[in-house]
């Protein structure tokens, strides 16, 4: 069950962002929070939970606007197309957060290009909510490349990692 302050901490932190939809599932309990501003709390049963990113169709502009470049929305579908291409294993982000690539800012990275993972390297840490989370790799084989910097906000679903598994 989420506690009030939770949710109203989460919902803060979807309105700084330029996330439009946020989904945790905690104790059997899914809170959903869509801008702008629809937000319900269904109790469902646990089930596996399965992570895919799909980005957002591109939308027509009409002639007289220009499209705003961003390297962040480029850099999830650059990093689809190589782990396609290459046939590379993508570690993505399972929640909203900030990314820590070590356990503390004097240690070194957990992992960086050209190291090898198992199924339970802890690969870096998602800060949410002032809870620090350690993501593990859920893949055995080789980190090709770290997508995102040290500090940097993720999304939900965001490519992280990308590895190739043995």
């Amino acid at each position: 069950m989420f506690k009030l302050s939770e949710i109203k901490e989460l919902i803060k932190l979807v309105d700084q962002t330029s996330v439009h939809e946020l989904e945790i599932e905690n104790e059997g309990t899914r809170l959903l929070i869509r801008k702008p501003g629809k937000t319900e709390v269904v109790n469902v049963q646990a089930a596996p939970i399965t992570h895919t990113y799909t980005p957002a169709p591109p939308q027509a502009l009409p002639v007289h606007q220009a499209a705003p470049v961003s390297e962040t929305a480029a850099a999830p579908a650059t990093a689809e197309a190589r782990a396609a291409a290459d046939n590379l294993h993508q570690i993505l982000s399972p929640m909203v957060g900030t990314f820590y690539s070590s356990p503390s800012p004097e240690a070194s990275a957990f992992v960086k290009a050209g190291d090898r993972v198992t199924e339970k390297s802890v690969v870096c840490i998602l800060e949410a909510m002032k809870l620090m989370n350690e993501l593990e790799a859920e893949v055995r084989g080789e980190i090709v490349d770290v997508l995102v910097s040290n500090g940097q906000l993720v999304e939900y679903g965001q490519p992280l990692f990308l590895v190739k598994p043995e």
